[in-house]
């Protein structure tokens, strides 16, 4: 299972760091992804960073945010700068081995989420 934490209420302009706990021995075997959701849409793809590790980023983040993981306290962060109001939304992040890494149907463990919010 994952817990997200580090959200809150942001400034245009400002930063959050969101982190993510993975709870299990065999972390560093998975790619991990952000994903974002705001009510009646889908959960979509923020970034997402294989075990090698590779880095991917949706366009709408690409300069400003960065994915980045340290296996030794199995932990992803997502360093989210430049924040604009339409960041705002629940982030999720989930597990993955196979499959595409911009797909939500190819990751597990979602936990709760944790609230970003970006004001104008």
């Amino acid at each position: 299972q994952l817990q997200a934490s580090g959200g809150g209420l942001a400034q245009a302009g400002g930063s959050l760091r969101l982190s993510c706990a993975f709870s299990g021995r065999t972390f560093s075997s998975y790619s991990m992804g952000w994903f974002r959701q705001t009510p009646g849409k889908e959960r979509d793809i923020v970034a997402a960073i294989s075990s090698g590790p590779g880095t991917y980023y949706a366009d709408s983040v690409k300069g400003r945010f960065t994915i980045s993981r340290d296996n030794a306290k199995n932990t992803v962060y997502l360093q989210m700068n430049g924040l604009k109001p339409e960041d705002t939304a629940v982030y999720y992040c989930g597990a993955k081995l196979l499959g595409a890494y911009w797909s939500a149907a190819n990751y597990f463990g979602w936990g709760q989420g944790t609230l970003v919010t970006v004001s104008s």
